[in-house]
């Protein structure tokens, strides 16, 4: 996400840092490349427009200009701008209410609504609160057998009923039905259309009436650019939304709709979509968007990943296997299963400071190609052969090469690799590395 915006800021932030003194003539310079950056990635003239004004103001302030480090207070103030029109905080989602509260997802045909709601459903699920899904979508075929299917994978209950009836007697029988069972959160999933009409608007606005819902989030494709912009902005005049979630954002390359549409609309994005799989949806945090567009990195996202998946009694253990020198293949593949749970390798990368000016150099698709083929290399050993390497003969690579549909020189390759983080794991157990490992891994 971001990509051509990312680079585009950092050739320019490449130019600034390099000026032993800000003058207003490289300001105005540094400035028109901003906003050739800007407007390429397809954010909101207006929006553009006040952007600059306000860096230019700060910029030719006599704390800057007499600064010994001009570029980075430069970068400092870019920052804090862009901060600022992501929205300045993080808005998480508003559940304090009695119970059973509802959550009422709202947008066009195709922007996601009815995977976004099990996205949702997996994030309000790990604050502790018991949802259960509405399908209220009587109109898209098999829109309401979707969300049921849906729900079933991710272990979460979805609301059906007999007959259908209409989507108000729908959210009507289901907020009875949540307070029967004990859920707390209803998660509605409603229609969408091609376009914003008045039929929609109208149903939407009697099921908002039946429910009061707490929240009223819009749901957005990031990829339609201005459009999803100008989308929200009837929606809210509409019918009024508390929220946004943008879907789709890790193939937005441009990004210019995340930037735009808060200073648009006055309304948070709360969520972002970034991938297609059930737990590919996160909280939107402003600072740490703006530091990824900028190419720092987002280090707090790429920990909490980590602790995500790794508990303080797995990273003992692991820690506890390095030094009895005990990290056999099947901890190896282990590990590698648990990295893959993170996201991407190109996402991972992307979080580490400095790291984003080597993704032009990675070949991504070789790299993940690789991956799976370690997987398979190991799935193809037998469980002896995994916790004892060194018997593996000249006869069991070849049979394992077979096995895993690889060359024996890819069994060889694997094994080297193995043998050389295996020394360097063991190492990271001694000393400081020991806090290092700790911090990433451990909550």
């Amino acid at each position: 996400m971001f990509e051509k915006l990312q680079e585009r800021f950092e050739s320019t932030f490449k130019k600034v840092r390099g000026y032993g003194k800000l003058t207003e003539n490289n300001i105005k310079e540094t400035l028109r490349e901003v906003r050739v950056a800007l407007l390429e990635a397809d954010v909101n003239f207006k929006v553009a427009k006040d952007f600059l004004e306000k860096v230019r103001e700060k910029a030719m302030g006599e704390e800057v200009l007499s600064s010994i480090t001009p570029g980075q207070q430069f970068v400092k103030i870019v920052y804090d701008e862009l901060r600022e029109i992501l929205g300045s905080a993080n808005k998480p989602l508003d559940v304090a209410a009695a119970p059973p509260v509802p959550v009422m997802l709202i947008g066009l045909q195709g922007s996601g609504k009815t995977t976004t709601s099990a996205k949702l459903a997996i994030l309000i699920r790990k604050m502790g609160r018991k949802p259960l899904l509405v399908p209220s979508d009587i109109y898209r075929p098999a829109a309401i057998d979707q969300l049921v299917k849906l729900g079933k994978q991710i272990n979460v209950e979805a609301f059906t009923m007999d007959v259908i009836k209409d989507p108000v007697t729908i959210c009507k029988e289901a907020r009875i039905y949540a307070m029967r069972n004990g859920y707390d959160t209803l998660i509605i999933d409603t229609a969408g259309r091609l376009h914003i009409d008045d039929g929609m608007v109208n149903e939407l606005v009697e099921q908002k009436k039946a429910l009061n819902p707490k929240e009223t989030l819009l749901v957005l494709d990031a990829m339609t650019g201005q459009d999803a912009v100008s989308i929200a902005g009837v929606f809210n005049e509409k019918l009024g939304i508390d929220g946004i979630i943008l879907t789709k954002l890790d193939g937005d390359t441009r990004g210019g709709a995340a930037i735009s549409i808060k200073a648009v609309t006055g309304k948070p994005i709360k969520f972002i979509g970034v991938g297609e799989k059930l737990d590919a949806l996160e909280p939107f945090f402003p600072d740490r968007m703006a530091s990824r567009i900028l190419g720092m990195g987002d280090v707090v996202s790429l920990v909490e990943k980590a602790q995500d998946i790794y508990d303080e009694k797995q990273a003992r253990e692991l820690e506890r296997k390095f030094r009895k020198d005990e990290f056999t293949l099947e901890d190896f593949r282990d590990q590698i299963r648990q990295m893959k749970k993170m996201g991407s390798l190109e996402s991972i990368i992307g979080m580490i400071p400095g790291m984003s000016k080597l993704k032009g150099a990675i070949n991504f698709a070789e790299a993940e190609k690789d991956i799976k083929k370690t997987e398979a290399i190991i799935n193809s050993m037998t469980v002896k052969e995994r916790a004892k390497p060194n018997i593996i003969d000249g006869s069991r690579r070849l049979r394992i090469s077979k096995g895993s549909g690889t060359q024996v020189q890819d069994v060889n390759d694997l094994l080297k690799k193995y043998m050389e983080t295996k020394k360097l794991l063991k190492k990271f157990t001694k000393g400081g590395a020991k806090g290092l490992q700790r911090q990433l891994f451990m909550k």
